[in-house]
């Protein structure tokens, strides 16, 4: 581990080519999956969180784009058919060196196949959200801003970090 020439951060150096690793942040890309006034979700078949609810996601795949991720993620956790809608949520989570992006999609049917990394899929109106049994502090806070932006009567694309147990927004497009 050395300071390379010209860089201000710590890497790990190869002693014999110079060659730099760098360790960069994981993407996670989903959707928050909507069907009339309802938002389906994932019991998780997987650690971390395994028997925890999520909205579809999991982590970017290379030589896709973070659409095309959250759309497998969704397909392979849900097996729902949808389209996809756009950029809802950009949350940084640094203590996980994570960046999570949710979009909106809608469902076609309420007819679903999850795969493997899922127990069950199934949606859920607003009152009904099992808040308690969420699986993620990210899965939590885009639900709240879908929420909030449905009352509103329109769609904000949303940004911030997670600290702590508090999503820090930032100015909202």
């Amino acid at each position: 581990m050395r300071v390379p020439e010209g860089d201000g951060s710590e890497r790990a150096v190869c002693p014999a080519c110079g060659t730099i690793h760098y360790v960069n942040p994981l993407v996670v890309v989903g959707t928050i999956p909507v069907l009339g006034d309802k938002i389906l979700l994932c019991k998780r078949n997987i650690e971390p969180r395994y028997g925890k609810w999520t909205l579809p996601a999991g982590f970017m795949e290379l030589g896709e784009t973070t659409a095309q991720g959250a759309a497998r993620e969704t397909r392979e956790e849900s097996g729902a058919a949808f389209d996809m809608g756009p950029l809802f949520a950009v949350m940084n989570v640094p203590q996980a060196s994570q960046v999570h992006l949710f979009y909106l999609c809608t469902l076609q049917h309420d007819q679903f196949d999850p795969g493997i990394e899922t127990q069950e899929a199934r949606l859920f109106a607003e009152d009904e959200i099992p808040w308690e049994e969420l699986s993620f502090l990210t899965v939590q806070h885009a639900l709240q801003a879908f929420f909030a932006d449905r009352v509103r009567g329109h769609f904000l694309v949303h940004t911030g970090d997670i600290s702590g147990r508090d999503f820090v927004r930032d100015q909202q497009a």
